[in-house]
């Protein structure tokens, strides 16, 4: 199994992306999705979940499933970070990582989680302060080796990450902190 995971600006990309992901053939339990701002994220997602209901005669499966994702984003508070939409398998490790979130910091569930799903530390630092910017992550476990698309879909809106660090590392960033500014 891959995971393949993209940092979006837009809330738009990321809704494609994972229509996209969709139509490759990955199915809506391997893909997760994080966002900042979870009154922002449902206002345009149940809006869009209606629009899709409309055009479902036209988009059959792909339309469900995405429909079928976003009626399963949840909100987690992490203080520090604030209310975070998320939906997906890594929604649920998140939250997970949250119950012993004393111990190692309230926003290290998601570092955490990032981690566990086999991304460097470094880079969950980065994909973690893109959520806190006010990102959305779309992460996607890939089990069928035939789906060589997956990446590249992600790719194709998202941030490119190595810039991104880049750009935080300028502005003085030294690393993940919810806290921050």
């Amino acid at each position: 199994m891959k995971v393949v995971i993209g940092l979006f600006d837009t809330y738009d990309d990321a809704d494609q992306a994972i229509r996209e992901l969709g139509a490759a053939g990955v199915s809506p339990s391997d893909i997760s999705v994080v966002a900042h701002g979870a009154n922002r994220w449902y206002a345009h997602h149940r809006s869009q979940a209606a629009e899709d209901a409309v055009a479902g005669a036209c988009l059959g499966g792909l339309v469900g499933g995405t429909a079928g994702l976003l009626a399963g984003l949840g909100v987690i508070a992490i203080p520090g970070l604030g209310s975070l939409a998320a939906a997906g398998w890594l929604a649920a490790t998140t939250a997970g990582a949250l119950t012993g979130a004393a111990a190692v910091g309230a926003a290290g569930g998601i570092t955490s989680a990032l981690i566990g799903s086999g991304l460097a530390k470094e880079d969950a630092g980065v994909y973690a302060e893109g959520i806190r910017r006010g990102g959305t992550l779309v992460v996607a476990r890939v089990k069928d080796p035939a789906i060589p698309d997956a990446e590249q879909i992600l790719r194709a809106r998202s941030v490119n990450v190595a810039e991104r660090r880049s750009e935080y590392e300028a502005a003085g960033w030294t690393g993940f902190d919810p806290y921050a500014g």
